[in-house]
């Protein structure tokens, strides 16, 4: 391709920021996989469109036909509310409680459709029709996200006066209406466990006999509307419910940190199997404890959620990092291999909680579940590649999850996801008089029923996703879609400060999420070409449909290349427990350490004696490293250091080597000719022209930590030296045709061992190799004795071996270096550094004093004080 001339020096400033920062200061450029169909603002405009007159389809034949009743009927072109006949029919009753459903379900659908006459008729139409005084028995749970919280998220917009939905006439009787059902569902509150009862009839409160079982989702999840309510109202009673059900759950969770499916509200046991997931039952209790962080600030919900999600991540992801298995809450072993419809949520809120490349990953294998089936069946068998349950309901978890991730990532693939997603309704759900769920995706029974949620939530995301002006993408204020899709966010007077005893208890917190990553144009060997590439060009995409079993399609090939690769994951772990000990030594646990061995400080904590401490381990969302995040019984927040004082550390360990040779080294990446111009670059505020990277060392040729002693070795000393790399032999394995002069050679891994590519090296002239791993690893290149004196002389030259994320970073360098000509990448060994087996060099150079490393794992939140 042709570069413009502008281009080359923005490039390089932009990869040695990268290495500086760990972000990547280009604008995200991806691009359609489609030319031919790009993504216009026009097309983006068109498929809103599509989706809102799809909506108003279903919308307008449920006034027509079914209105005031709950549901839409729309094969029989009828409505229904509750089966009076048959009670114990819950797949109606649970949900349908003779109040209008579908209308208060829908009312701030009409808010991001941006209809002010719609929503105005809507609201009037409750007020006229809805009554809460009705002999029915629905779901606790049900009526809260979907009737409470429409009515909630109704009075928001008709009362707030800077919006086009501000009602004048409207005098808050909407608000009047969700108080008196919050009213009628307390006495579901009253149990020993503060747990609800599963249903509660509205006129006369729990009745004799009703189940003492409730689901985790169910009782957890309920925060958000009953809080709201209390916040508006001034009455605190239904939040303390909710809020006391919600840790009534946590704190029954297992010791590994995971809670239930099913619990019994009056004994607070869990009930069997007592197993788990992010799917059906247990879903929404995650999403409340982040949403209500994010509406609340209330930090107690943040640690549930941090210490939740690194038990999900820990225990129930698969072990390529693509979908989630139900586990046994106690020891967490897969107890079975389902996906079910409902945990398609679990992506978008992995977006919201800043782990954007994980979201990225499991929602791959829900988007394959779809295109095989043109829809999302109920169950799916991981084992079998199979569905074992085909009704698709139009549920919206999987249409929300697109919607976050596109939000988050700005790619057009998640666009085209959406385009088949409408494409499918289209075609499959709707009728004459509605939208229909799917009895049967393999042969498209449709079911007499127009679920509310099609119109609360499945249609409402797909609208979003496609209206790039909806006035919600511009707003930054602390506003959730609850589990619902209904709009909540509360006024600034309602919001509680958090207490001077509890903000000095919990020191300084700093709470940040790493910017989303595009995938880089990099072949196997490193060779770039320029492009940054957009979700559809994953190494990983390949295997995510594998794993589906599906067969390629036209989407499918348009991204494959010549030059593309298929990856099987492989996956570290997200958390895990580390009993620590100078020297690696097995020692007891100290459970209850005293202050003379762990004390708290104004930023964290001190720990002068490591010695039996546990230590709770978590992958940070940057996939830098791990942070601590509990020491003993204490939990360290985020934005806190653990300061290292304890001297044995540095004790002498027996090595049975001859002698002693570091393990690693720093090196300093500049360039010889640097522009001071360049620093100008947007986003370029703290590049000063060079960077600091760590290598692992080879255990044969020229010792590094004696290279300011050697007059032979010159492979990285102080005044530099040149990086080339000889592309007709980019793997170092093969007699080179040229000279080096004296320069570093650059390779990749593979084909031949590292003695080999040193041997081939010298013989070219060549000071040294470096070489660019295929993982990320620490590695030390090492060979037998017999090979070592087979190669003869190699004390001259030198090899070290970077990181995989490290090297790719120093290829596209030296590739930009040769084909634009601005200069030449640099480096050289840093000999000021000190290593240790138990601390290393922060390889941030501004950045004083030294972390802690365990088992490999860099701790990123620590600071060795000696």
């Amino acid at each position: 391709m042709k570069w413009d001339k502008g281009y080359p020096c923005t490039f390089a400033i932009a990869i040695l920021i990268s290495l500086n920062n760990g972000v990547d200061a280009r604008q995200n450029t991806n691009t359609s996989p489609h030319q031919e169909t790009a993504w216009t603002s026009e097309r983006k405009r068109s498929f809103r469109a599509t989706t809102k007159d799809l909506w108003y389809h279903g919308f307008n034949h449920y006034m027509s036909h079914a209105f005031p009743l709950d549901e839409l009927s729309p094969l029989s072109c009828t409505g229904r509310g509750p089966d009076w006949e048959n009670p114990g029919n819950i797949a109606y009753n649970d949900v349908s409680g003779n109040y209008s459903l579908t209308l208060i379900d829908v009312l701030d659908t009409l808010v991001v459709l941006d209809d002010p006459p719609g929503f105005q008729n809507a609201v009037q139409n409750v007020l006229d029709w809805v009554s809460f005084d009705v002999n029915t028995k629905p779901q606790v749970f049900e009526t809260t996200i979907r009737v409470l919280g429409g009515l909630l998220s109704g009075h928001m917009f008709a009362s707030r006066p800077d919006q086009p939905f501000y009602l004048p006439w409207y005098r808050g009787q909407l608000l009047t209406m969700a108080y008196d059902l919050g009213n009628r569902l307390l006495p579901a509150f009253s149990t020993p466990t503060g747990l609800p009862f599963a249903r509660v009839n509205l006129r006369h409160g729990v009745q004799r006999g009703e189940s003492l079982e409730t689901c985790t989702a169910g009782a957890g999840s309920l925060i958000l509307e009953l809080a709201t309510l209390s916040r508006l109202t001034g009455d605190d009673r239904f939040e303390k419910a909710a809020y006391k059900a919600f840790f009534a759950l946590w704190n029954r969770r297992s010791d590994i940190g995971l809670v239930g499916n099913t619990i019994n509200i009056w004994t607070g046991t869990w009930t069997l199997p007592e197993v788990t997931g992010i799917g059906a039952g247990v879903d929404s209790f995650y999403e409340y404890a982040l949403k209500w962080y994010v509406m609340s600030g209330e930090v107690e919900f943040l640690d549930v959620w941090h210490e939740g999600y690194a038990a999900v991540m820990r225990y129930a992801r698969s072990p390529d990092g693509h979908w989630f298995r139900n586990i046994n809450i106690h020891t967490g072993d897969q107890a079975y291999a389902t996906i079910d419809s409902l945990s398609a949520f679990w992506p978008g809120l992995q977006v919201l909680g800043g782990d954007v490349q994980n979201a990225i990953k499991s929602h791959m294998t829900y988007w394959n579940i779809w295109r095989r089936h043109s829809g999302l069946p109920e169950v799916w068998d991981a084992q079998f590649l199979q569905a074992t349950s085909f009704q698709y309901p139009l549920r919206p978890e999987f249409v929300e999850s697109t919607w976050y991730l596109y939000r988050a990532t700005r790619d057009p693939y998640y666009l085209d996801v959406g385009e088949r997603i409408l494409r499918d309704l289209i075609i499959r759900a709707k009728v004459d008089c509605g939208l229909t769920g799917i009895q049967d995706l393999r042969t498209n029974v449709r079911d007499d029923r127009m679920e509310s949620f099609a119109l609360s939530e499945t249609l409402k995301y797909l609208y979003l996703l496609f209206d790039e002006d909806n006035p919600l993408h511009r707003d930054d204020s602390h506003y959730v879609f609850t589990t619902e899709g209904h709009i909540l966010s509360l006024p600034k007077e309602v919001l509680k400060p958090m207490s001077r005893i509890r903000r000095k208890m919990r020191g300084e917190e700093n709470y940040q999420c790493p910017l989303y990553e595009p995938v880089r144009d990099l072949s196997p060997d490193g060779t770039i070409s320029g492009l940054i590439r957009g979700v559809g060009s994953r190494a990983d995409v390949d295997y995510a449909r594998y794993l589906i079993g599906l067969r390629s399609q036209a989407l499918d090939e348009h991204h494959w290349s010549p030059d593309g690769w298929c990856t099987i994951p492989e996956v570290d772990l997200y958390s895990f427990d580390f009993i620590m000990s100078p020297g690696g030594k097995m020692v007891p646990e100290d459970p209850n350490p005293g202050p003379l061995k762990l004390k708290a400080v104004a930023d964290g904590f001190i720990l002068h004696n490591v010695t039996g401490i546990r230590a709770h381990i978590v992958s940070r969302l940057d996939r830098k490293g791990y942070d601590i995040t509990k020491l003993g019984p204490h939990a360290v927040r985020t934005g806190q250091m653990v300061y290292v004082n304890d001297s044995a550390l540095w004790d002498p360990l027996p090595d049975p080597r001859p002698t002693y040779r570091r393990q690693d080294v720093q090196l300093r990446i500049f360039l010889d000719t640097f522009d001071p111009a360049l620093a100008a670059q947007p986003g370029a505020s703290s590049f000063d022209g060079e960077t600091y990277v760590m290598a692992y060392t080879a255990q044969f040729g020229g010792d590094l930590a004696a290279l300011d002693a050697s007059d032979a070795l010159r492979f990285g000393d102080w005044e530099g030296t040149e990086v080339q790399r000889d592309k007709s032999n980019p793997l170092g394995c093969k007699p080179y045709e040229i000279d080096f002069n004296g320069n570093a050679v650059l390779v990749h891994r593979g084909e031949c061992t590292f003695l080999e590519k040193l041997v081939y090296a010298q013989d070219a002239g060549a000071s040294g190799v470096i070489v660019v791993s295929d993982e990320d690893a620490p590695i030390n290149p090492s060979a037998s004795s017999a090979e070592i004196t087979a190669a003869g002389d190699i004390s001259n030259v030198a090899l070290v071996l970077l990181p995989y994320t490290v090297g790719k970073s120093i290829t596209a360098m030296v590739d930009a270096a040769g084909m634009f000509g601005y200069g030449h990448v640099m480096f050289a060994v840093d000999t000021e550094a000190q290593t240790w087996t138990e601390g290393v060099i922060d390889p941030t150079p501004e950045e004083s004093g030294k972390i802690l490393y365990i088992n490999g794992y860099p701790l990123l939140n620590t600071r060795l004080m000696i």
